[in-house]
């Protein structure tokens, strides 16, 4: 007899429809990955790129990672059931990359694309980081980079479409895409602009 894994509970499987009746950007292409295991008793993964090119599975403008985590057993660090972890990275322009607010910048919108998406969390925590780099040697062609990635994760009250929207959001504007934006040109690594 082969094992099989459990089903979905009821509330987890109204969770997943509703993120998957999300209305998302065209500019992020999601696809489903496998869920981490060992986090929580159920959990679903989602993985965003920005414009991806055709076979690709990065994006070389941002890319980003959505999890859900589900604990009936609500444990004490979360506050809850339920719990996001999420990761957006882009790269930036060197000048942005040593800016001292970026990573500030960064925070305020993951927070305020929740907001705005009217995705109600709390114990929200996280972090930004910033790395400027340089080639040498056989990679001194690559010249300078920058780049921003950010890791968070919060306890979800509400709707779980407004969270993966918010957390999409975040993802086009470490991009250069903010809201309102689709279709826009997107500097790539080294500044030149494609559509």
């Amino acid at each position: 007899m082969v094992d099989q894994a459990p089903a979905a509970s009821a509330s987890f499987a109204a969770a997943l429809a509703q993120l998957h009746a999300a209305d998302l950007r065209d500019d992020l292409v999601t696809r489903e990955l496998p869920a981490p295991t060992g986090l929580a008793p159920e959990a679903f993964a989602l993985a965003g790129d920005i414009r991806p090119e055709p076979g690709a599975l990065d994006s070389v403008y941002g890319t980003g990672r959505f999890v859900l985590l589900h604990d009936r057993e609500e444990p004490d660090a979360w506050g809850g059931a339920w719990r996001i972890v999420c990761y957006a990275q882009a790269p930036l322009e060197v000048d942005i990359g040593v800016d001292p607010m970026v990573a500030e910048v960064a925070w305020a919108w993951l927070l305020d694309a929740l907001d705005e998406n009217g995705a109600a969390y709390h114990s929200p925590s996280g972090t930004v980081t910033k790395t400027v780099s340089q080639g040498f040697g056989s990679l001194a062609a690559e010249g300078s980079g920058s780049q921003l990635e950010l890791r968070a994760s919060w306890t979800p009250d509400g709707p779980f479409d407004a969270h993966v929207r918010a957390w999409a959001e975040v993802v086009c504007m470490l991009a250069g895409l903010p809201p309102g934006s689709e279709q826009a040109p997107v500097l790539n690594p080294r500044g030149r602009a494609r559509a």
